[in-house]
């Protein structure tokens, strides 16, 4: 009888980018390649502050599509993007000490009244292809989805388990006891803190018909 294969460990960790221009970004041209080196089941750590709405749709789709077992494990922050890939995982685990946050789209565009109301539909498309996702690992409607994105929403793991984005919390040693009521909070914008937003670079302006474009690359592929 053949041995079983040991599944393959992949990390995720820093922004997630349409293209590379640091050496922590993480694009899905080469998310692609790690991805698919080899095949069978795959566990993938997830530490990222988030990134590009379309290079992280495009990743979650790999993996959405990807045929063998797929389980997420949040070891430090899953947020905005990165929380829409974690919700490709056939297991979703986190850290007790790891977060995820859930907010709405956002971008910085110019150009005329005409542009910027082109841009705020975009946004608009973009926020209901990333509740797609959410919905499909939670169950919970797409209103409720909608009002955590717009308070721009943090977990831990006990809250995460609590709304359906987590499966189950991270095996710890024996000599952690896990409390489940003191660990389930829900975590505002003013806990967010100064060394978190560091890790997120300056967004670059693109005009609405750029949007358009971009968002056509991935309309109608949610699951």
């Amino acid at each position: 009888m053949p041995e079983e294969k040991e599944p393959r460990t992949l990390y995720l960790n820093g922004t997630i980018a349409e293209e590379s221009w640091f050496e922590d970004d993480v694009t899905p041209e080469l998310f692609r390649e790690e991805l698919y080196v080899d095949e069978g089941d795959i566990v993938i750590w997830i530490n990222s502050p988030g990134g590009d709405v379309i290079a992280g749709a495009q990743i979650y789709n790999m993996l959405v599509e990807y045929p063998s077992h797929v389980t997420i494990k949040v070891d430090g922050i899953a947020a905005s993007a990165a929380s829409v890939i974690a919700m490709a995982g056939d297991v979703v685990c986190m850290s007790p000490v790891s977060m995820m946050m859930i907010h709405n789209p956002m971008t910085v565009a110019i150009g005329d009244h005409v542009e910027m109301e082109k841009a705020i539909d975009m946004l608009a498309s973009f926020k209901d292809s990333i509740i797609n996702a959410y919905e499909k690992k939670t169950g919970l409607s797409r209103s409720e989805l909608s009002q955590l994105m717009d308070a721009e929403t943090w977990m831990d793991v006990g809250k995460a388990m609590e709304l359906g984005f987590c499966d189950s919390v991270l095996q710890t040693p024996s000599d952690y006891v896990y409390n489940e009521s003191k660990a389930t909070m829900l975590f505002s914008r003013k806990a967010v803190t100064n060394s978190l937003l560091t890790k997120v670079k300056e967004s670059h302006a693109v005009s609405a018909k750029e949007l358009v474009s971009r968002l056509d690359t991935i309309k109608n592929q949610w699951g």
